[in-house]
């Protein structure tokens, strides 16, 4: 463990005694002492229990390293978030040699951390070894370039650990889509994948539908924001004739309009496991959302239980087939736009907030001047009937009370 053994090097002691015997928040205090950082009292405060959330601490390298020390050992975190910490490659590294050791760490966040092509390459030796006990990772927004995504790739074909990994927000091209269907035609453990806000557009996701065809664990995916239009729909759209584990596609805000719908619907009218469609945000027409429902109306075995398409604006005739379909599958809920020709309901107008304050002190004081003074005989305080010839209806004190209510 290089990094950290460099660390515990920097004490004027026998650097190899520097830890020996301390544990938990005594041995936090002491990597602190060694980096000449500030201890973070949140991370004491819950180093005994299983969730740790550090995000936004502005930690940087030297204060990860020491909490990297601090889990070496550790048996109690299972789920440590660091996001947006400035970490950089070399408390990446650190923490990758931590977890080679630690036994307990299930869930990690080191999104935004700036890991530069180290940082990155210290993971993916990482998950290549299938040394860690991490099942779920997210590395989104501080990956940049294709030799990371190279990294990746080889790592992911043997992991069998990592169940659900986020790669969002990276900036992936064409070549990393293709890349990561490599990637998917081989591996067997990852459950849930995250590809969303990047740019693989068409050719990266031809690729990844060609690794989907044969993925046997894969059951969420997200591409969303990638660009990859019809002839991307049209790939995934031949994945999902074959593909039986994938039960959630969200592929929102691509360009996808009623022609790709088509080409997607090619797999719908096949697929038995697919559960959710997310398709919003793109240049989809009443047509394209007929074409899609029609695909489950005619599939016997579609399982599929949410479409949106909440910003397709659709007619009586689409609302007509759907109430069709929903007889038959019940379970079916299409998330659309407004409905043509129909005047959109006026929302729910909330009461003035000062009214209903100065309607409860009316309230109040009419009460207690019904009940202690003997004039006032008012059965009513609204403003029709309170005016300023009122007072002879009750005894002077209550009328002053009852005329700064009305005016304030």
């Amino acid at each position: 463990m290089v990094c950290l053994t460099a660390a515990v090097s920097t004490t004027p002691n026998d650097p190899e005694k520097a830890f020996v015997g301390i544990t938990g928040a005594e041995l936090y205090l002491e990597a602190c002492r060694l980096m000449e950082v500030v201890p973070v009292s949140h991370f004491i405060q819950n180093l005994a229990k299983p969730y740790i959330n550090l995000n936004h601490h502005g930690l940087g390298p030297k204060g990860v390293k020491a909490i990297a020390i601090a889990l070496v050992s550790n048996a109690t975190v299972t789920h440590l978030e660091l996001e947006d910490n400035c970490i950089l490659a070399e408390g990446a590294i650190c923490i990758t040699e931590m977890l080679r050791e630690n036994s307990s760490l299930q869930e990690l966040n080191m999104s935004n951390n700036h890991l530069d092509t180290a940082g990155a390459e210290a993971f993916a030796s990482l998950l290549l070894d299938n040394m860690s006990y991490l099942h779920t990772l997210q590395l989104s927004g501080g990956l940049w370039l294709e030799d990371l995504i190279v990294s990746a790739h080889l790592s992911l074909q043997g992991n069998y650990q990592v169940k659900e990994l986020d790669l969002s927000h990276n900036e992936f091209s064409e070549k990393g889509g293709q890349l990561l269907g490599q990637m998917l035609a081989s591996n067997t453990a990852l459950e849930i994948l995250d590809l969303s806000w990047n740019h693989l557009r068409r050719k990266g996701t031809v690729a990844l539908g060609t690794g989907l065809r044969g993925n046997g664990a894969l059951k969420i995916l997200n591409l969303s924001w990638n660009g990859i239009g019809n002839e991307g729909a049209l790939a995934l759209g031949e994945a999902l004739k074959v593909n039986n584990m994938l039960v959630h596609l969200d592929i929102s805000n691509n360009q996808i309009n009623d022609e790709g719908a088509k080409k997607l619907c090619r797999g719908l009218e096949v697929n038995g496991k697919l559960k959710i469609l997310k398709m919003a945000s793109n240049p989809l027409t009443m047509e394209g959302a007929t074409i899609l429902l029609t695909s489950v109306r005619k599939n016997p075995k579609s399982m599929m239980e949410e479409i949106n398409i909440s910003n397709v604006l659709v007619n009586e005739t689409f609302i007509k087939l759907l109430d069709l379909v929903c007889r038959m599958r019940p379970e079916l809920d299409v998330i659309y736009g407004e409905v043509e020709g129909c005047i959109a309901k006026i929302p729910k107008q909330h009461p003035n907030p000062m009214k209903v304050i100065q309607v409860s002190l009316i309230q109040m004081i009419y009460d207690i001047t019904s009940k202690y003074c003997p004039k006032y005989k008012l059965l009513s305080f609204s403003r029709s009937v309170i005016s300023t010839d009122s007072s002879r209806w009750c005894c002077p004190p209550c009328w002053k009370a009852i005329q700064a209510l009305e005016h304030c």
